[in-house]
């Protein structure tokens, strides 16, 4: 696989606090990579360099050798904890309002042959999502495994080539996400993904994952904690590739457990 996205030397500051430091590390192409990491280790301002939310203070970050700018664009989306679909909007129209605001940015409508374009393939992705006896279900009628599933179908209809996961799961019971833990790993596999998740559950990260990644601060002064930043201090490729099981890491998730 080819390296799809770089870091190098990458530092994160606000003022005279340091978030990420040195941070250097190549993802492939394809491939499903899980961050975890104590609360504070910067694993959302990760997320936020990759989606362009904010660039770095030091250092680059590289889109198949490209300088990535400092803005979201549609080969990255992304899903949050909470359901990011709007309330007022069909299950239908939540997913055809991304390709009408980047198809026509100034009406924000596809009209005619363009907008039955659009409506066949939300239509598809709502499919592909389980979702597809709830075309014309409203948010409040759905319950958070259907939300969540929109959302993702949100992010998938523009055709991402990184889709970013922010604790995507951690607000649906333990079956729902079971389920979703299948979905993505279905839709992964499908559309040829290369996935970036930030999790609390370091079983989930170790199920779903081709690599997990570990970010916390190799260095610690109790006298300035603020000084000193956060970068990847495990890195670990996993054996789980075969699809049709989950893999057995269970030595390697506890001594990741023992050592955070």
């Amino acid at each position: 696989m080819s390296t799809l996205l770089s870091f190098r030397d990458v530092w994160v500051e606000y003022g005279d606090r340091i978030i990420i430091e040195k941070l250097n590390l190549d993802i492939e192409a394809g491939s499903f990579v899980s961050i975890v990491g104590p609360s504070g280790a910067g694993k959302s301002s990760f997320l936020r360099l990759i989606l362009g939310q904010e660039a770095p203070s030091r250092g680059s970050i590289l889109l198949d050798g490209t300088p990535l700018a400092p803005e979201c664009g549609p080969d990255r989306g992304v899903v949050f904890q909470r359901y990011s679909v709007f309330p007022h909007l069909s299950a239908l129209r939540n997913t055809i309002l991304g390709m009408e605001c980047a198809q026509a940015p100034l009406s924000g409508r596809l009209f005619g042959a363009a907008r039955r374009a659009a409506q066949d393939e939300a239509t598809a992705m709502l499919n592909a999502v389980g979702l597809g006896h709830s075309l014309d279900l409203y948010p409040a009628q759905m319950s958070g495994g259907m939300q969540q599933r929109l959302a993702i179908a949100q992010a998938l209809v523009k055709r991402p080539r990184v889709l970013l996961l922010d604790e995507p799961f951690g607000a649906l019971d333990p079956g729902i996400r079971a389920d979703m833990h299948v979905l993505i790993r279905n839709l992964w596999r499908e559309y040829s993904l290369t996935i970036v998740m930030v999790t609390h559950d370091i079983r989930e990260a170790f199920t779903l994952g081709t690599r997990v990644l570990a970010l916390d601060k190799r260095r610690h002064d109790p006298h300035a904690p603020h000084r000193f930043g956060a970068t990847a201090v495990y890195d670990i490729p996993l054996r789980n590739r075969d699809e049709t099981a989950p893999a057995n890491n269970d030595d390697i998730t506890v001594d990741v457990i023992r050592n955070n």
